[in-house]
């Protein structure tokens, strides 16, 4: 596989999550630049790659909000609270901008181009709106505010990808790092508002992935998570030059494989995987390396196969149960997580029991929990009535809550006396007397500071005792 990699020219260059801040960097001279990121860790790295190009023209980032020249915030619409959260805080920059009209403020991502025109002209908060697809032109953009104007632009692309540009690896602990592998998604899963804000699926150019990640391996990082919202479909097929041969087409399995030979030192994740498109070429592979860490994100969203068709999911529940057959008997160590809804319209008491059924099936490692909350523009919203009561989906999301906090302590428990190959990450939260870092099924591991290692370097460690989220041991020889 690794011959492909000489077949074409190389580039020249994710769940809901808290806000982030970008570190400082850039010019001491250059205007402040400030970027909050909400949602999922697409976000999270398209804020590396606009950081990036604004860096370009001469910005510098900064911490402080009240010292910045552009405000952006990266947005997801995924769940309402997610957008009720930048509402709240698109009047906290308001409150600044009176202060100081030169203030430019904007909103970028999957928001931006849902609400558009809501932004600009009923509440007129902002200042720039900047769909996913259109962060080269932001430049030519903040300059059109600066004249006095407002800009827009929303408009969504069948081949953008970012592949030539570098991100700025703002923010980061210098050892694990975002790679996005590909853009947009061809799922039309009827809850969902991605293909709609991000647009069509395109997979970026298998070279330029390589070469990002040996990039990263070069300056020091040791664990790369390679991004798509499906990256199991991934496809690329370089052009074909004239008078010469066809070249062969990469799917997820070679990448895989090309990304986990930059080096035996490089640790390789990757999110979301499908369950629809996921392969046993996919598990074989992350079965031959030891780099590719054994833990896979599968959603399955519901265990009820009718409900997963009103979802438009494309799999039904047996199909999920065949799939985490074949991860557990390709890699009994893998760890598996999920996304999980409760109360989708007109989920019975049954069918929400078989998603409980399920949970007891699979036993996942850990999840991401929510109570269905319709999302305007949506196949689910246009078809179909949001009939179950908030109480009856709160009450059975605790149900599920409780479930999975079972099983994430049974989980973690069997991780108790064994050695873990860790990856140091930082110190821990609580303590800088500890250190934090990774196990190979993506668990969280606590372990006391010891001088003869630092962040960056793998360590083994014997674990101790756990609660249903760490892990708690020891570095061995």
């Amino acid at each position: 596989m690794l011959d492909l990699l000489h077949t074409t020219k190389t580039h020249d260059e994710t769940r809901q999550g808290e806000a982030v801040e970008l570190a400082p960097t850039g010019k001491a001279d250059g205007r402040k630049l400030y970027i909050e990121s909400y949602g999922c860790q697409m976000n999270f790295s398209d804020s590396e790659i606009v950081a990036s190009i604004l860096i370009d023209q001469g910005y510098e980032t900064t911490k402080d909000y009240k010292q910045a020249d552009v405000v952006f915030i990266n947005t997801c619409s995924i769940r309402e609270n997610a957008e009720q959260r930048v509402r709240n805080r698109l009047k906290e920059f308001e409150a600044v901008k009176a202060k100081n009209p030169g203030l430019v403020v904007g909103v970028l991502g999957c928001m931006a181009e849902r609400l558009k025109s809501k932004f600009l002209e009923e509440e007129k908060l902002v200042d720039v709106v900047v769909g996913p697809d259109a962060y080269r032109d932001l430049p030519n953009l903040i300059n059109k505010v600066e004249d006095g104007n407002k800009a827009v632009n929303v408009l969504l692309s069948r081949e953008e990808t970012y592949a030539d540009i570098s991100p700025v690896r703002l923010n980061s602990n210098g050892v694990s790092a975002f790679i996005s592998i590909m853009r947009g998604c061809d799922n039309m899963c009827s809850f969902c508002v991605v293909p709609f804000t991000r647009g069509r699926e395109r997979s970026r150019d298998y070279a330029s992935i390589v070469k990002e990640a040996q990039d990263l391996y070069n300056a020091g990082y040791r664990e790369v998570t390679l991004l798509g919202q499906n990256v199991d479909s991934y496809k690329y097929t370089p052009k074909v030059e004239e008078g010469n041969d066809p070249l062969p087409t990469v799917n997820f399995a070679n990448l895989l494989e090309l990304v986990a030979q930059v080096s035996p030192e490089l640790r390789i994740r990757f999110s979301t995987s499908h369950p629809k498109d996921i392969t046993d070429e996919v598990l074989y592979t992350m079965a031959k390396y030891e780099n590719i860490c054994k833990y896979i994100h599968l959603p399955v969203q519901s265990g009820n196969s009718r409900v997963l068709e009103l979802m438009n999911r494309t799999y039904d529940r047996q199909w999920y149960m065949g799939r985490v057959d074949a991860i557990k008997r390709i890699m009994p160590d893998c760890a598996i997580s999920t996304d999980i809804i409760t109360g989708f319209c007109t989920e019975t008491e049954e069918e929400h029991a078989e998603t409980l059924s399920m949970m007891d099936y699979v036993k996942y490692d850990f999840a991401y929990m929510f109570a269905y909350s319709e999302r305007p523009g949506t196949l689910a919203a246009k078809r179909y009535q949001d009939d179950i009561p908030e109480e009856i989906k709160k009450r059975r999301l605790t149900e599920v809550v409780n479930k999975q906090q079972i099983h994430s302590l049974e989980r973690i428990t069997q991780y108790v006396g064994k050695v873990h190959k860790v990856l140091i990450e930082g110190f821990s939260k609580r303590s800088d007397k500890d250190y934090c870092g990774r196990n190979d099924q993506n668990t969280m591991v606590v372990f006391p500071v010891d001088a003869r290692f630092k962040v960056g370097d793998y360590v083994h460690v014997l674990g101790e005792s756990c609660t249903s989220a760490t892990l708690i041991g020891k570095i061995i020889d």
